[in-house]
Formats: C-alpha cells, sequence, structure tokens
C-alpha cells in the first residue's frame, strides 16, 4: 500500500515537472517571438480622423516593449499629429496620382523590405487591399483590423493566404464579420480598445457650473438633429439652463445653423470643429450625447466615459459600450418627448447621473485597459507571424 502511494506521489510530482517545463519552453518561445517581431502599421485617413488616441497608445506600447515599428502614413497628413516614438515614417503614396497606384506600392513595398517587417498590421478596414498587395509582394503574414460594420455588398478584400488573424473592438463588429466572411469567422479576435480612465468624474462635478451638454457626431444629415433641438428648446422653455457644444463638421453643417437660428438657439448651442485633443472639449461636458446609432467605433464615446461624463445615448449599430441604465441612459431618437424626457433626468437628477458616469468608469477599468489591449495585440503578433 505505501508502495502505491508512493508512485502516486512520485506521478503526481513528475507531471508537475513535466508542466512546469512545457510551460517554461512555451514562455520562452513566446519571449523569443516578441524579440523578433518587427511591426509595419498601415495608417488611413479614418485612422488619423477617428482612431488618433488608440494609435497613440499602440504606438506607445509598442516603444515601451521595444518593438520596432514602421509606420505607413497617408501623404498630406503630418506625422507629428500623433506619437510616432522611435517609429520610421513611411508617407504612402509618394506620387499622389491614380495613374501611378501600382508604382506607388512597388515604392513602398520596397521601402519595407529595407525595414524587413515581420507582420504587417492593417488599422483600417479602408487599407485593406493595399495592405493585402503588400503582404503578397513582401510574402509576409498580415493582421486586418475592422472598426465598422459591414454589408454584404462592397466587402472588402482578404487573403485567405496572408491574413493571419482580423481584430474586432467590438462583440458587434465581430458577429457581423463572421456573418459577412464566414470563412474568416475562426481568425476573428475581439480585442477592446484600451482607454485611461480619469480618476475623478466629471459629471456634475462643480455644482454652481452651468451644465454642459457635448455632443460629436458628423454633421452629413440635418434630419438627424431635428428632434433632439426640439428636444433642447422645449428643455429651455421649462427653465432649464444649459449650454450645447456639438463637435463635428458636414455638408449639412450650414442647414443646421438655420435650424438653430429657427429655433432660437443660438444663444445655447455652439458648432465647433473636432479640435484635437478631444479632452479639451469632452472634459467640459457634464453630459455626452450619442445622437444616432454609430455602424463605426465612436472613440468619442469611449473617451467621453473614461472622464466621467454621463451618457445619454442610443441603441442600435455598435453600442457595446451603451448598457442601458449601467453605463448609460437610453433614448429613441425618433422620438422628441424620448430625448427630452432622458435630457431631463440627468438634469433634474445629478447623483443618478454621476453614478452612471462613475459606473461607467469601472466598467473601461474592467474592460478597456491599454495594458490589455497592448498585451493582446503582441500575442496576436506573435502567433499572426508563426
Amino acid at each position: 500500500m505505501r508502495w502505491l502511494k508512493g508512485c502516486f506521489r512520485d506521478n503526481i510530482l513528475s507531471n508537475y515537472i513535466v508542466t512546469w517545463i512545457m510551460e517554461q519552453k512555451y514562455l520562452a518561445t513566446e519571449s523569443a517571438k516578441k524579440k523578433s517581431l518587427r511591426v509595419a502599421l498601415i495608417v488611413s485617413e479614418r485612422t488619423i480622423c477617428e482612431y488618433s488616441i488608440f494609435l497613440d497608445h499602440l504606438l506607445t506600447g509598442l516603444a515601451n516593449d521595444s518593438i520596432p515599428v514602421a509606420l505607413v502614413f497617408p501623404s498630406g497628413f503630418n506625422a507629428d499629429s500623433v506619437f510616432t516614438g522611435t517609429a520610421e515614417v513611411i508617407s504612402h503614396p509618394v506620387i499622389d496620382l491614380p495613374l501611378l497606384e501600382h508604382l506607388n506600392i512597388r515604392l513602398l513595398a520596397e521601402r519595407l523590405r529595407k525595414f524587413k517587417p515581420t507582420v504587417l498590421h492593417c488599422l483600417c478596414e479602408s487599407s485593406a487591399l493595399l495592405t493585402r498587395r503588400l503582404a503578397h509582394l513582401l510574402d509576409l503574414p498580415y493582421v486586418l483590423m475592422v472598426n465598422s460594420l459591414q454589408k454584404r455588398r462592397g466587402k472588402f478584400s482578404i487573403s485567405s493566404r496572408y491574413c493571419a488573424k482580423i481584430i474586432v473592438p467590438s462583440k458587434t463588429i465581430s458577429d457581423n464579420i463572421a456573418e459577412v466572411y464566414p470563412c474568416f469567422a475562426d481568425r476573428i479576435r475581439q480585442i477592446n480598445i484600451g482607454t485611461f480612465v480619469a480618476e475623478g468624474t466629471g459629471c456634475f462635478s462643480e455644482p454652481f457650473r452651468l451644465a454642459t451638454m457635448v455632443m460629436a457626431h458628423p454633421l452629413d444629415n440635418v434630419d438627424y438633429f431635428e428632434n433632439l433641438f426640439n428636444a433642447v428648446r422645449h428643455l429651455l422653455i421649462d427653465d432649464y439652463e444649459f449650454m450645447m457644444v456639438v463637435m463635428g463638421c458636414g455638408r449639412s453643417e450650414r442647414q443646421l445653423w438655420k435650424l438653430l437660428a429657427a429655433l432660437d438657439l443660438l444663444q445655447t448651442v455652439t458648432i465647433v470643429p473636432r479640435l484635437k485633443p478631444w479632452s479639451l472639449v469632452l472634459s467640459a461636458g457634464d453630459i455626452f450625447i450619442q445622437p444616432r446609432p454609430s455602424l463605426i467605433f465612436n472613440t468619442m464615446l469611449l473617451e467621453a466615459m473614461s472622464i466621467g461624463s454621463a451618457v445619454a445615448g442610443c441603441k442600435g449599430g455598435i453600442d457595446d459600450l451603451i448598457i442601458e441604465d449601467r453605463t448609460a441612459v437610453v433614448f429613441d431618437p425618433n422620438d422628441e418627448l424620448s430625448v427630452m424626457h432622458t435630457l431631463k433626468q440627468l438634469l433634474d437628477r445629478r447623483e443618478i447621473a454621476r453614478q452612471i458616469a462613475k459606473a461607467a468608469q469601472q466598467y473601461l477599468r474592467e474592460n478597456h485597459t491599454v495594458n490589455g489591449m497592448i498585451s493582446a495585440t503582441l500575442q496576436t503578433y506573435c502567433e499572426a507571424q508563426g
């Protein structure tokens, strides 16, 4: 009996030692892969306009881990507008003429060959075709990031041979890509975009300051704002005091100014361009409003939550961050009374608004850390390069 017990103990010890050795080998292999990483980031105009904070965090994380980076930056944009660190910046295209597209891609491939990347990372689906061509010319794996919902018509190009992983920032997009591109479903990986959450909560933090609402949305359709501005007008009639900042630009901006004038809101509502850094405008807001469902992951919403604004938004589109009565209050954008009731709720019950803002900040601390995003991205690179 003692002999059996001894054998049992020896087997457990042997299994433990074998497991430990295997774990050490795995960690050593992963460490070697990480040290050998050389990443080329393919940046689009949308990345610069919509995801500049994400790009800053990604570049900072790669620099902190001493990962060599080449940054393929669209010509006509100033690379100094983002943190580049020690990244090698390559402008593309060199000659911005449609007939010279193939020449520009070959020139870009030659520049990248000198850098010797081990993996390409396309930061936006708008550059999917360019990245696919580069992967073919350089015989390299690539990681594709998809930030918006896709339709079956007008699908972007994905290489079954070279596309190793598809990164998405939300489950809604993950489900959408799996449906539109079923043959790539096993390559999808959700990596939440990380942010740094403020220690304090900005929402109504100064009791005697005039309440401020901030909204950020493309100004492409005046109809999207009519119910909201009518609700704002009725709040003013009911003697509520506040101001509203609308951040954005678009073809309907002039019409929106006319609508504000017709509703006598020019003293209360102002329209400003999308200023950088966004935090300067967002931090002034007690309430952040997402007026319509978004088909693109809304980094402005993420940042508004991180600084502690109370969010009023609507469901639909990519709404993963909008959890009703937890991280946000929800209204029907097509119902003026619903919009007015929701904004009244936040203005009347300021402690409730602060609780929602704090809950949203805690949700981000648990699910949207920058360290978690960098770690998962590096792991994805290692898996991609094999």
